[in-house]
């Protein structure tokens, strides 16, 4: 052992159980802290909760366009409907929900006073962190427990068949049943 460490052992011999005990304790929470929590190539940290809501227009206006084309590519092959053009407005677009850890410490302090009485302190310290995964090129990225798909707040649809009560009724039920939107949501008008 080298001369530095003589004093020190000697004093940790004449320490009490109690003084060892938050020495050991204050050594592993320096231990703790010093362990680095993320790979020193891994990429930048990535936001917990990604909603492309928060992404430019065009992203949001994408997927309004794909839900469009989708809508009026399936109704325009329903007998009586005709040539038919949509609208659709959003509540939210979609979004991404990622994992989260929430890693839990519990840490206990008792500490003596001159007179012989006793505290103690329980601490709880409760975190929240994001689990992340590897992706084909070796990045790291949020690990996404599943997406939510864009929540529509109204839809227009104008048709050339939209004059006749049966096939506005036909319309408008599929888009009930297809966006899980109430019938007050949905307006068909006849092309002209």
């Amino acid at each position: 052992m080298g001369k530095g460490l003589g004093p020190i052992i000697e004093k940790l011999k004449h320490m009490n159980k109690d003084h060892l005990l938050i020495a050991l304790l204050a050594g592993v929470l320096l231990l703790v802290i010093a362990i680095p929590t993320q790979d020193k190539n891994s990429t930048p940290s990535v936001p917990t909760t990604e909603n492309t809501s928060g992404l430019t227009n065009t992203t949001k206006k994408d997927d309004l366009d794909v839900l469009q084309g989708r809508l009026v590519q399936t109704l325009s092959k329903v007998e009586g409907v005709g040539k038919v053009e949509v609208m659709l407005t959003q509540k939210s677009s979609k979004e991404k929900i990622v994992e989260k850890d929430s890693p839990v410490t519990d840490k206990n302090t008792e500490e003596k006073d001159s007179e012989g009485g006793i505290r103690s302190t329980m601490e709880n310290v409760t975190g929240e962190e994001t689990v992340y995964e590897k992706d084909e090129n070796g990045n790291q990225v949020p690990y996404v427990v599943k997406e939510l798909e864009p929540e529509i707040a109204g839809v227009l649809i104008v048709a050339e068949g939209g004059g006749d009560p049966v096939t506005v009724n036909n319309i408008t039920e599929a888009v009930m049943s297809l966006f899980d939107i109430d019938a007050h949501k949905i307006k068909v008008m006849k092309m002209n």
